[in-house]
């Protein structure tokens, strides 16, 4: 028997007036068999606990009985943060963590706000992960909860984009960071390659890439001036700098102009907005847009089709036309009919 799943049953029981023990097994994952013992056993413990036969009927509290059995936990207290989002309280394997303080918070709520509350949960529902993804696969997410809390090191291997791709990492990790639908690690690193130079370094890691971690018995201090938030602003700050490296001239059409928020990243959109000068009398428009490469420039611009053309660099304006040439020979036209 657990005292908690019964401190559960009771404070459903508070929060939501009659139950039956379906609803109850069903809310606490057990059996109807076992919901109905626990109730017994709170009858037994002197709590009023009133049973109404036939349809409609199930358990309710004596009117007017409440409890402040309502203490929460270490753990459940830590979970209040993901209350609006179980998704993500269940990558941190703190689902039910917070359904535990859920259910406490609405029971030490008086009847009038317990209702108020209940009903504006029923039309809010946060969907993190962006469209057209999988959910990133994060096994080793809990055990990053666990170091961040405990100010534990990880001894993990990594796999980044550059070369060497797989690499080896003593991690101080510092906080954890959802961006959209994708976890990330900020943590100190010590590099534990034979050439590399130790360094601690804050630094961002993708849960999703991380191949194998351990946590080890290792503390280390949080510094005290670290601030999770701040560090994020500058790094997405740093990141958009690095990311855009070139420019292109490129010619729009009215219609390529309103397809292009769908197409491409924002800051292009701003790009185009702050540039656009109108080229002959039809309404297209010469703008001078950020670029990451030749390649991911032309990937992102053909999706536009015939209503953009690259007016420089000559480089990515001779990608565009190899790939639209490749196109045409994959189709079989070979010119204009």
């Amino acid at each position: 028997m657990s005292a908690g799943r019964l401190l559960s049953v009771l404070l459903l029981l508070q929060s939501r007036g009659r139950m039956s023990a379906r609803a109850i097994a069903e809310e606490l994952g057990v059996s109807v068999r076992t919901a109905y013992r626990d109730v017994e056993r709170l009858q037994g413990a002197g709590v009023p606990v009133c049973a109404e036969p036939g349809r409609g009927g199930g358990y309710r509290l004596l009117d007017g009985y409440r409890t402040r059995l309502t203490g929460m936990t270490e753990g459940e207290a830590r979970a209040l943060l993901f209350a609006g989002l179980p998704d993500a309280a269940a990558d941190l394997g703190l689902a039910a963590e917070v359904s535990a303080a859920r259910l406490k918070l609405l029971a030490a709520l008086p009847a009038g706000a317990r209702e108020e509350a209940a009903r504006t949960a029923t039309v809010f529902h946060v969907d993190a992960p962006g469209w057209y993804r999988e959910p990133e696969q994060t096994p080793y997410l809990p055990l990053f909860v666990d170091a961040t809390l405990t100010q534990r090191v990880v001894e993990a291997r990594y796999r980044r984009w550059r070369a060497p791709q797989e690499v080896s990492r003593r991690l101080r990790p510092y906080g954890l960071v959802l961006k959209s639908g994708v976890w990330y690690v900020v943590a100190a690193t010590e590099s534990t390659t034979a050439t590399a130079t130790a360094t601690a370094t804050a630094a961002t890691y993708r849960v999703a890439q991380v191949l194998d971690a351990t946590l080890s018995d290792e503390r280390f201090d949080r510094p005290g001036d670290f601030e999770l938030g701040a560090y994020w602003a500058s790094y997405l700050a740093d990141f958009r700098a690095r990311r855009y490296t070139g420019t292109a001239t490129i010619r729009l059409s009215p219609q390529g102009r309103r397809r292009l928020p769908d197409n491409v990243a924002p800051e292009v959109v701003r790009a185009v907005d702050a540039t656009a000068t109108a080229v002959g009398g039809d309404g297209w428009v010469e703008a001078v847009v950020p670029t990451e490469s030749t390649t991911h420039a032309c990937g992102e611009l053909l999706r536009l089709g015939a209503d953009v053309e690259v007016v420089a660099p000559a480089g990515l304006r001779r990608a565009m036309a190899d790939t639209v040439g490749a196109l045409a020979r994959a189709y079989g036209v070979t010119g204009r009919a």
